[in-house]
């Protein structure tokens, strides 16, 4: 089933981070030193503006873009260069600015320059706005950089949306494989060839992060990343060591984790983040799962299933799947602020109306107002399958569906187990960055954030960065994904300290959940 493969292999995904889409762009330079020489050209943000919702805030005249170039194979830099979308704000003192901090949200996709202009109105006129230019970048291959990944277009991911394919018979089995042979082909072919797909994973982008140190004119890189951002950031360290000042790394991937253990481990995540909204749910009374939280994965199942055969039908004629319903539900369970809107959402369902859970499928699926994606999904796969370790045996991939099946039981399609493997089995290029221990010389120590209920890049996974990293652990009860800047005051006192002053927070450092 296409929902849960997604869930399974994808990897976390940021919530309301649209993916800006731009044409294809090409020039060339001759070696590495004009690349790492060069000087930003700052400008009005509105041009790199796609999505109709962010014109107003890419209008702010404090906000500054440019356009980074950077080689598109670093193999061979004297051919096509690509482009960096990077947008900034510049310290608003008083207080001697400090230099940049970068951000990145994670995804893998989503936008930086997007992620960085709404962080601007989060973070004010703090410590942090007054001391650091802001910088967000759109990574190669994402939102405004050029060249693009595209594989479907609008048509095509809503038809697969629609089009679930469960169950364990043979053809079951090909029609899913034969998609993910459709979806590389598309990708290949759409994004300018397998040469630059080859090209589009962290490897690459964290050698992007140190011209772009450069060209802002930092001697050392401050940097705060979420989700898939901490893998950025830990490839920017084993690659920099020297070149870092402070790293942030919260909501922790775990670079030594293989596929199966990774997708295994988030699916228990997910299954936890449901058991602890069922929980809650049942606490403020007209629940639509029920009353008793024991029961509320089964109560769950006799929502949903029906609508493997039978989507629901929405006002505006599109139609609500089980695809959908599985990732609406993904979607509300990475913080608890947008649980109220799960319970709605599901309490609509019960009485046939999809409108609030295929909200938020599209904002999951980036899918836009006009109809048209964001990219995410394209993107995510892009990155994911040259960072990963490929499942190419049918029995492995049965096993994992099985194993997958067990640890996250509101998952289960009722249907059965199948051997179809996903869209990386038959990506085109090989991987570029497989699972191994970060072996850094010289880092300082840095520091990572890990949330005990985080149902996108399960707690464990911080704890082993960390330890890998020789960093300082911060522990956050709660069952969210991500707690930096997210209006905490105990996280965000620690991580604007260490920001500005370089001060870590104590061994063993704890915060508390934030009020539900």
């Amino acid at each position: 089933m296409w929902g849960l493969r997604t869930i399974r292999r994808s990897g976390p995904l940021v919530l309301a981070l649209a993916i800006l889409l731009a044409a294809a762009a090409c020039s060339t330079f001759t070696n590495l030193d004009k690349f790492g020489g060069q000087k930003l050209t700052w400008g009005p943000c509105a041009a790199f503006t796609i999505a109709e919702s962010d014109k107003e805030r890419f209008a702010d005249p404090a906000l500054d873009c440019a356009y980074l170039q950077v080689p598109l194979d670093y193999s061979h830099t004297d051919g096509q260069a690509g482009q960096i979308a990077v947008l900034r704000r510049k310290a608003t003192g008083p207080g001697t600015r400090i230099g940049s901090l970068l951000v990145n949200p994670g995804g893998p996709g989503a936008s930086g320059i997007e992620f960085a202009a709404m962080l601007v109105t989060r973070l004010g006129d703090g410590p942090i706005a007054q001391r650091f230019d802001l910088v967000g970048f759109d990574p190669r291959g994402v939102g405004a950089s050029k060249p693009r990944i595209q594989c479907y277009t609008g048509a095509e991911h809503d038809a697969v949306r629609l089009d679930v394919v469960v169950g364990t018979s043979p053809a079951a089995v090909a029609r899913l494989e034969d998609r993910a042979k459709d979806f590389a082909r598309k990708c290949s072919e759409r994004s300018g060839g397998d040469a630059v797909l080859a090209n589009m994973g962290t490897r690459d982008a964290a050698k992007d992060m140190d011209i772009l140190r450069a060209a802002l004119g930092d001697t050392k890189l401050t940097y705060l990343g979420y989700s898939y951002g901490t893998g950025l950031g830990t490839a920017y360290a084993e690659e920099y060591p020297q070149n870092v000042r402070a790293l942030v790394l919260d909501g922790a991937v775990d670079p030594n984790q293989n596929a199966i253990d990774a997708s295994i481990n988030r699916a228990s995540a997910i299954q936890h983040a449901f058991d602890a909204f069922a929980a809650w749910c049942a606490i403020q009374g007209d629940c639509p799962l029920g009353p008793d939280p024991a029961k509320a994965t089964e109560a769950y199942h006799q929502l949903t299933w029906p609508i493997i055969d039978h989507p629901v039908t929405l006002r505006d004629g599109r139609k609500l799947s089980y695809t959908d319903t599985v990732l609406g539900t993904y979607a509300a369970l990475y913080n608890p602020v947008a649980w109220g809107f799960l319970k709605r959402a599901l309490g609509e369902l019960v009485h046939g109306r999809g409108e609030p859970l295929m909200v938020l499928a599209d904002i999951m699926q980036g899918r836009q107002s006009d109809g048209g994606y964001n990219g995410l999904m394209d993107i995510a796969y892009a990155i994911a399958c040259l960072d990963s370790d490929p499942i190419k045996d049918p029995a492995q991939a049965l096993e994992l569906d099985k194993r997958v099946r067990a640890a996250a039981p509101v998952l289960d399609d009722g249907r059965g187990p199948n051997p179809a493997r996903d869209n990386c089995a038959f990506w085109p290029v090989p991987g570029t960055r497989p699972p191994h221990v970060p072996r850094i010389s010289g880092l300082p120590q840095v520091m990572v954030i890990s949330t005990t209920g985080d149902p996108a890049t399960p707690f464990q996974q911080g704890v082993n960065l960390a330890k890998d990293l020789g960093a300082r652990l911060l522990t956050v009860e709660g069952t969210q994904h991500g707690a930096a800047l997210e209006g905490n005051a105990c996280v965000d006192d620690i991580v604007t300290r260490y920001l500005v002053d370089l001060v870590l927070p104590p061994e063993g450092a704890r915060c508390a959940a934030q009020p539900k």
